[in-house]
């Protein structure tokens, strides 16, 4: 028997988070592309300056709306036949409505990108809008909301994003829209907030995958290069203002097995230069399963399948003016909702007594920055983030510089920045659950005003 010599393993490839490429097309569209060898998945992520405050005064929800409308037909194309080329390329086409403006996602087979690029094209150049779809978006919008006011996680966002932010802000209301404001919506409204917001000179695309063979600027040029529309003058921006004063929100579901917890407050977005420290320190309280929220809650008392922290960037601006939701979120069995709210205050309060350990802190580091290869082993995971970064107002080199400092973090700078993220008298908590049995226990905590509203 003859046996073949063991194969061995060649020396480790240094990984860093790659680099795009930026350019300007004719129309004013910025590019910015990353050559993927492998990635025969291309992924094109288009960011639309198209935020939720430049909604008009009562239609809310009217950016989601155009959102889902811009694959439902155009100049060229019926809504039926549109769906059907998408299909033939292999490709899809999804886009959603949030604070920062308007994300349309296209993946596609390398070999199709020209064919599936000028749909995409098409789709902002020329979207129909017909009347007959907008109505059909309309009504499932509207048949959606029931079922995210039923969901106690939802619900729990809800309310707190209308306890932290005064009314008049965009921040404080559903991002969809509620069914009072979406019921408005028609197409002559999708269409003139089309008209108000969306043109190249104010968006970006995003292009990630295997680009061998392609010669994209001629793409590019035959296909979004087509599209015009004039400039526009910089939109003011309103700023972000919140009230985290500490205190408690029971939303009323009578019967209710579990109590949903939502624990939040506002925070700085990711120019400020304590967010590598933050993410670490955050990470360490909360990220995932060996984090020391679980450890408590689940493991030693097992009060909940698992609970969470984490920052979440609402807006972003290149002069720190943006905000990010700081939060804590899981579930608990009912009877256990006292307890479990008594030691999550412990949790704080002894983190910011004693701190983090360096084996928490070596830990998350190993968790964050040591699986993020396999983080972004696809196209769509690097557009998404570039996109992010576009909309962020973020250096192109960001994330690739955040891995390296969240490294250098020692456990001091992480224990600061996460006892900084979650002050345990500056802290909104939702409670979406039965109040006629964890109100008592709730206002015995002392963590703040209690009211209960209904669910």
């Amino acid at each position: 028997m003859t046996f073949h010599p063991q194969p061995q393993g060649g020396a480790a490839k240094p990984w860093a988070f790659p680099a795009p490429e930026r350019s300007t097309l004719p129309n004013g569209l910025t590019v910015l592309h990353c050559h993927r060898p492998g990635q025969q998945v291309v992924a094109v992520d288009m960011n639309l300056d198209a935020p939720l405050d430049a909604e008009p005064t009562g239609l809310d929800g009217v950016a989601t709306i155009m959102a889902r409308a811009l694959s439902e037909g155009t100049d060229k194309h019926t809504a039926e036949d549109f769906a059907a080329e998408l299909e033939r390329c292999g490709a899809t086409l999804d886009a959603h409505a949030d604070h920062p403006g308007v994300r349309v996602s296209l993946e596609v087979p390398a070999s199709r990108l020209a064919k599936a690029l000028g749909l995409l094209a098409d789709a902002l150049r020329a979207p129909a809008f017909p009347d007959g779809e907008i109505e059909r978006l309309v009504r499932n919008r509207l048949d959606e909301i029931p079922h995210e006011q039923a969901n106690p996680a939802r619900r729990a966002a809800k309310e707190l994003s209308k306890e932290l932010f005064p009314a008049e802000s965009r921040m404080s209301r559903p991002r969809q829209g509620t069914e009072e404001t979406v019921g408005r919506v028609d197409a002559a409204a999708v269409r003139a907030f089309y008209e108000a917001h969306v043109r190249p000179a104010t968006a970006t695309a995003v292009v990630v995958g295997d680009l061998t063979g392609i010669d994209l600027g001629a793409v590019l040029g035959d296909t979004l290069g087509a599209w015009t529309g004039n400039t526009a003058a910089p939109r003011p921006v309103p700023a972000v203002t919140a009230d985290d004063t500490g205190r408690v929100v029971i939303v009323d579901r009578p019967g209710a097995v579990q109590t949903q917890l939502l624990i939040g407050r506002i925070g700085s977005d990711r120019h400020d230069r304590v967010w590598p420290a933050q993410v670490l320190g955050v990470y360490c309280l909360g990220g995932t399963l060996t984090s020391r929220l679980d450890r408590v809650l689940r493991e030693e008392k097992g009060y909940t399948y698992g609970v969470r922290s984490f920052g979440q960037v609402l807006r972003s601006a290149s002069d720190g003016t943006g905000a990010s939701l700081l939060a804590i979120s899981g579930s608990v069995d009912t009877a256990s909702t006292g307890p479990a709210l008594e030691d999550t205050w412990k949790v704080l309060r002894t983190l910011a007594a004693d701190g983090l350990t360096d084996a928490e802190r070596d830990t998350a580091v190993q968790n964050l920055v040591g699986v993020a290869p396999l983080k972004y082993e696809t196209a769509a995971a690097v557009a998404g983030t570039f996109a992010d970064q576009v909309e962020q107002h973020l250096p192109d080199d960001y994330q690739a510089q955040l891995y390296a400092r969240l490294a250098e973090t020692g456990t001091v700078e992480a224990t600061a920045a996460a006892v900084s993220a979650f002050p345990s008298d500056r802290l909104v908590t939702i409670l979406v659950g039965d109040a006629s049995v964890i109100e008592e226990p709730v206002r015995a905590l002392g963590i703040g005003e209690v009211k209960v509203v209904s669910g």
